[in-house]
């Protein structure tokens, strides 16, 4: 029992990270935290019971933990802020306010079909051309508060 507690929490606190860092949006849905966190440990678990080395046992259970989580709309925004914005805040600002901006770019990410290899598309660089766009609106419309 200790031993599958230890593994859940390890797989709970990684996926936790990438969630704080990248998807802000969804680092306190513990559901969902909880549920992928499981899975990820029974994955492990299975695959180490099917006798696979552990380097595939931990890819395995990185597969089912990070599924779907490898275009993030947030780390997308925070690299518009900081290549086409830094100039008009101070560096501690560019996170603060890229958070501030993903509601309001959410209507944007809609435009586009978001899936984990997005970034690595020619519609990638339409995305941040348009995310440009209604940055620099709203801080024309708003100011930079």
């Amino acid at each position: 029992m200790d031993t599958q507690q230890k593994d859940l929490s390890y797989f709970r606190l990684r996926l936790q990270e990438l969630l704080t860092i990248s998807f802000p949006e969804k680092a306190y849905d513990v559901k969902f935290i909880d549920q992928r966190s499981s899975w990820a440990s029974n994955a492990y678990e299975d695959a180490f019971r099917a006798g696979n080395p552990i380097n595939q046992c931990d890819h395995i259970a990185d597969y089912v933990l990070f599924e779907g989580l490898h275009f993030s709309k947030f780390d997308t925004l925070f690299q518009v802020v900081c290549n086409e914005f830094d100039a008009r805040m101070a560096d501690e600002e560019l996170r603060p306010f890229a958070l501030k901006m993903l509601p309001i770019c959410y209507p944007v990410f809609t435009n586009y079909k978001l899936t984990d290899d997005f970034a690595y598309t020619t519609e990638f660089d339409l995305l941040y051309t348009e995310l440009t766009g209604t940055i620099a609106i709203w801080i024309e419309e708003h100011g930079l508060q």
